[in-house]
């Protein structure tokens, strides 16, 4: 599954929103691409890949064999395009890197997941690492790390994924709605499910209603903490800000 917020930048009276997930799909080809990191980047490696494919170039991501091939690919139009911007890196707080998650399948090749670094490189997916995380990833990755393995049903990971990005959205400002998941089954070559779920959708709303409600009664079971029996506290002292 598949998984992306779409907001780009937000301030105090802007928000800025942009889909992170692209999918290419042609015949028994069926791939993936998500986003993050500097905003000219990324749009152009897209659209770079978008002409490659329409004016038929030979060594598109349409002609591409594996699944790793396509990512060589993927890296080396990202690594071009930040050398495009390469002369801004004197600017303050100029960052023109990105990171992409490619997936999907290629012709019989196995389905699979590879994250794209800024430097070209990449990494796959695998039993011991299920799962691939861009952007902002500490908020969320406390309940990946918990539940997902490499036995962990569709239905289940998409659960996790948006209890996952709800915490991440919990936490951070830069990341928000509408949120969009893909779930893709082996040999189809097309989406299984492919929604988009905007700040007001009743079930995000009863999603994160839920999720906040469970982790409280949860932490209300929690065994207390050794020699707090005995502590003595003074009423009407706020001790955190002493």
């Amino acid at each position: 599954m598949f998984l992306a917020d779409s907001r780009t930048s937000a301030g105090a009276d802007q928000i800025n929103t942009c889909s992170k997930l692209r999918v290419f799909k042609t015949g028994n080809r069926f791939v993936v691409l998500l986003t993050s990191g500097n905003l000219a980047t990324t749009q152009g490696v897209v659209s770079r890949i978008e002409r490659d494919i329409r004016e038929n170039v030979h060594g598109s991501l349409y002609s591409m064999q594996t699944l790793d091939e396509a990512a060589e690919y993927v890296g080396g139009i990202s690594i071009d395009e930040q050398n495009r911007h390469a002369d801004k890196r004197i600017e303050k707080d100029f960052q023109p890197e990105a990171t992409f998650i490619l997936g999907g399948q290629i012709e019989s090749d196995q389905p699979s997941m590879l994250q794209i670094y800024p430097e070209g490189n990449f990494i796959r997916a695998s039993q011991a690492m299920p799962f691939l995380q861009i952007g902002e990833v500490k908020y969320g990755r406390p309940i990946l790390d918990r539940v997902v393995d490499g036995e962990t049903s569709l239905q289940s990971a998409v659960m996790c994924g948006l209890v996952s990005m709800d915490s991440t959205m919990r936490s951070n400002a830069t990341v928000g709605p509408p949120i969009e998941y893909m779930v893709y089954v082996k040999n189809t070559y097309y989406a299984s499910v492919h929604r988009s779920l905007a700040e007001d959708d009743e079930y995000l709303l009863d999603l994160r209603r839920t999720w906040a409600a469970n982790l409280h009664e949860a932490f209300d079971k929690l065994p207390e903490a050794p020699g707090l029996d005995d502590l003595q506290f003074l009423p009407n002292i706020d001790l955190l800000h002493r």
